[in-house]
Parts: C-alpha cells; structure tokens; sequence
C-alpha cells in the first residue's frame, strides 16, 4: 500500500459534519470537549462555509447545512478524560441522553445525541 501524504496537525480519515446552525454547534464543541478553533470562513451571507475545530489530537471538519449541502449528522466516538462529566456537560448543552455512562469492558462509556442530530459515544478509562 502506497504511503499517503497527510498534512501536519491532520489525520488520515478527517470527520466532516454539514450541520445546522454550524457556529452553536462549534459553540458546543468547545463546552462540551474544550475544543479549539483552528480555522472558519464565512459565505456572504454569514453562514460558515467551511469551519475546523481541534478535539485533543484530532481535527473535525464542518459546514453550515444549505439547500444545495443538507445536514449530514454523524456517530462520533471520542476519549474523554471523563465520561460522566462529559456527559452531564453535553446534556446541559443541549443533548439529549442515548445511554448513561456505565463500566464496560473496554472503559467507562455513555452516549448523547446533540441539538445538532450527532451522535456522540464519549469514553473514559475505567
């Protein structure tokens, strides 16, 4: 398999989410996983065209859903330093509860889903 290029500070599979309402959804990144802005432009109209956010190592990209791109939510997996805190965090943002953390055998596991229609599964080590 030929080696892929992949430019620094991103990964070879990079999440892009269509979103509505694209700038609270970027809002409630950075409440709910401390998440970073790396990079945002806007169309004329305000909208943002295309928006990067920083989560730990990993980079998400995203857009403001229109006509001509609908929303496009997706099931996110993601480590987090503690699961029943981020939990509680994101349904104080809005989410909803798809499934209270609880022990597994692979760590301390929950999932949401936010105002936004992504999943989230948020893990923690046991």
């Amino acid at each position: 398999m030929e080696k892929v290029s992949v430019p620094e500070g991103y990964q070879t599979v990079m999440p892009y989410l269509i979103v509505p309402n694209a700038a609270q959804f970027m809002d409630f990144l950075q409440k709910v996983f401390q998440a970073e802005e790396k990079f945002r432009t806007a169309r004329e109209n305000g909208s943002i065209m295309h928006a990067e956010m920083i989560i730990g190592d990993s980079t998400l990209m995203l857009a403001e859903a229109t006509e001509e791109w609908s929303a496009q939510p997706a099931g996110l997996y993601i480590h987090v330093a503690n699961a029943d805190e981020t939990y509680r965090t994101a349904l104080a943002q809005g989410a909803t509860s798809l499934m209270e953390p609880s022990d597994q055998p692979y760590g301390r596991s929950g999932g949401v889903k936010d105002p936004f229609g992504n999943t989230w599964w948020v893990t923690s080590a046991l």
